[in-house]
């Protein structure tokens, strides 16, 4: 199941299916739409409450999509240097302040980036060139928690996962080599797309589930998630542990190489440069860059 969130012709915000042949179907629902997005749509269906159809119907195009979360309930748990090559292209880059090696981490590196960060397919990313002119993509499989836990295992954690959406995990890779952290870097205003929408656990095989990422037509990132160091039930048990997750928490799971510190010497984005993210599977997260 494809579940959005969306201005319709009549400029409301509404929740909806979008079916095979790319119609857009009405949910009904009761909650803060706005605010809290699909997890309306977690939460009903933790209360055992059907998704009814509102019977109304309307073409993807004639939409405007929103951020599935509009804005997450808590910082979003994001991972670091999770595919081997990405370790060794920001190793070699000399914008990590925590590399004593090339060599990939004995345990899943977490840091956080801000709810306020989080924009929509087609929204722009916006470079504020006062703070940050070492802008940076990163495409990434993102992870929408169903069932909360503490101490989770990994041979349960599946059991715990409601859907995926796409995260560009934007960054300030010089605020980020400067604070010799990543929090700041990460959560700047604008620098976390999510979308186009989420699509539950049951419809997607992550043994091999594609992720690729153009920058103006230029395929830069492409690899798939049996890449991982970490996989999803490792990384589920590894947050959980002695942290009790919450129905709607959100794992971005860490990017592949290709990035634009990755080249010699780095390619930054720049304004009027576009992003486009797509996951087999999920769907294609699409964002211009623009001058704050």
């Amino acid at each position: 199941m494809r579940i959005l969130v969306f201005k319709g012709l009549d400029d409301a915000v509404h929740l909806g299916e979008i079916d095979a042949l790319g119609i857009v179907h009405g949910l009904k629902h009761d909650g803060r739409i706005e605010q809290d997005g699909v997890l309306v749509a977690l939460d009903a269906q933790g209360r055992q409450r059907p998704l009814a159809r509102t019977g109304t119907t309307t073409k993807l195009a004639e939409v405007t999509l929103l951020a599935p979360v509009p804005r997450p309930h808590r910082n979003i748990f994001c991972v670091g240097k999770n595919y081997h090559e990405h370790v060794k292209e920001f190793a070699n880059s000399g914008y990590d302040s925590s590399a004593t090696s090339d060599a990939p981490p004995e345990s899943p590196i977490v840091f956080s980036k801000l709810p306020q960060s989080v924009i929509a397919t087609k929204a722009e990313i916006l470079q504020d060139r006062a703070v940050s002119t070492d802008t940076d993509y990163e495409a990434e499989l993102g992870v929408i928690i169903g069932t909360g836990g503490r101490n989770i295992s990994s041979s349960d954690a599946m059991s715990h996962v409601w859907a995926y959406t796409i995260i560009n995990d934007v960054t300030a890779r010089d605020v980020q080599k400067n604070h010799k952290q990543w929090l700041l870097g990460k959560s700047q205003d604008t620098f976390c797309p999510m979308g186009p929408w989420v699509v539950t656990r049951d419809e997607i095989d992550l043994a091999n589930t594609r992720i690729q990422c153009w920058v103006n037509e230029e395929l830069r990132q492409n690899a798939t998630t049996d890449m991982m160091i970490f996989d999803v039930p490792t990384l589920i048990a590894t947050i959980s542990h002695g942290i009790t997750l919450l129905p709607g928490d959100i794992i971005a799971t860490g990017t592949p190489s290709g990035v634009g510190i990755g080249f010699k010497p780095p390619r930054w984005l720049r304004p009027g440069d576009r992003v486009k993210i797509e996951i087999s599977g999920i769907g294609v997260l699409e964002n211009a860059i623009a001058a704050r």
